[in-house]
């Protein structure tokens, strides 16, 4: 296979890129050079983060980061493999794709919303999937299926709800951002309602899921997201010429020959199956999806949020936060959920800041 590259600047654009074609197969694309530079080097930060986590995670044992690697392809001493593959990767695990997959499933909604607050938080598919984990915790609804498989369930339902309540001849990003408040405070509403009617025990088990929690997670949790992961995020990167036209507007996309429904449909999917897999995984941690992309597209300085940059960044997140979680506290482990939130807050009412000195904030 020959490649044949060369180095263009596009006019009015300042940021460098590499155009390349095969021959065989018979494929042809720009590469934005800072934006593969970023992508390295929060690859390096998100592995260098995760063998941390393995590394200083919960139990009082310290594993040297020198004998993380070697433990984690089955080298070293017996109580460095115990501690890191039996008892802190499949939690790490767990924590790197359901981040990955919250920073994809953001970049997402964002692009095809073009509205830098839109995130599964905002429009419903979390809250969906806490109602249907209530739901299944107090009523019994869906017996038989544990916390992953209703929180999937609900989480897909409600992402299909709100793209149906939005159709009218078409859907709009503004539409779509309208519904999905909608649906989450109706969720949030059900939600709420069934903890009243749980009783002490249920009513603990929905609000230490809904917080967002890594406690007692293994890799039953881990292997669905990271199939998802797979599957979903080389469709995702196929289809980012189309979600960038989209970012433009629904005219200037359908006048450059982008089918403007079915690319939105197709995007929604994916973005809804991810939050959907990560939430179900670890239940619905907060502003993850919000901030990755946002400070993805910072670092790449794109027109749009990067996928892969904020899916890495995703799940540098979490994995940060799932450590200051485990060890900021002594003993106390606090979910994980509730780091992100103490840190996403703030960096929404910088974004709501910022929306409104650009004149979009309302």
């Amino acid at each position: 296979m020959r490649a044949k590259t060369v180095e263009a600047m596009e006019a009015m654009d300042t940021t460098r890129k590499v155009a390349f074609r095969l021959d065989r197969p018979a494929v042809s694309g720009t590469v934005h050079v800072r934006t593969a530079l970023v992508g390295l080097a929060l690859a390096a930060v998100t592995f260098l983060v995760f063998c941390g986590t393995v590394a200083f995670g919960s139990g009082g044992y310290t594993v040297p980061l020198t004998q993380v690697v070697p433990a984690l392809w089955g080298g070293g001493d017996t109580a460095s493999l115990f501690v890191v593959r039996e008892l802190r990767l499949p939690r790490a695990s767990v924590a790197l794709a359901a981040g990955a997959a919250f920073g994809a499933a953001g970049a997402v909604f964002q692009s095809v919303t073009r509205n830098p607050l839109a995130s599964p938080d905002m429009l419903g598919i979390t809250q969906g999937a806490g109602a249907a984990v209530a739901a299944g915790m107090v009523l019994g609804t869906g017996a038989g299926l544990g916390t992953q498989d209703l929180g999937l369930a609900g989480a897909l339902t409600a992402g299909v709800l709100v793209y149906a309540l939005a159709w009218n001849r078409g859907t709009t990003g503004y539409r779509i951002v309208l519904v999905g408040v909608g649906v989450s405070w109706m969720g949030l509403s059900l939600t709420y309602h069934l903890l009243s009617r749980a009783e002490l025990h249920q009513a603990q088990k929905v609000l230490g899921w809904l917080v967002g929690n890594l406690n007692d997670r293994g890799w039953e949790h881990a292997r669905p997201t990271a199939l998802a992961l797979a599957a979903l995020l080389p469709t995702l990167l196929l289809l980012g010429r189309l979600r960038r036209t989209l970012m433009l507007g629904d005219e200037v996309a359908a006048g450059l020959g982008t089918p403007v429904q079915r690319t939105r449909l197709a995007l929604l999917l994916c973005g809804t199956a991810l939050a959907a897999f990560a939430t179900a995984a670890a239940g619905p941690v907060l502003f993850v999806a919000l901030a990755s992309p946002q400070i993805a597209q910072r670092l790449t300085r794109a027109a749009a949020p990067p996928v892969a940059a904020a899916a890495l960044t995703g799940a540098s997140l979490v994995l940060v936060s799932d450590l200051v979680a485990q060890r900021a506290f002594g003993s106390l482990m606090l979910p994980v959920g509730v780091v992100t939130g103490v840190l996403g807050a703030p960096f929404l009412l910088w974004q709501l800041a910022r929306a409104n000195r650009a004149g979009s904030g309302g």
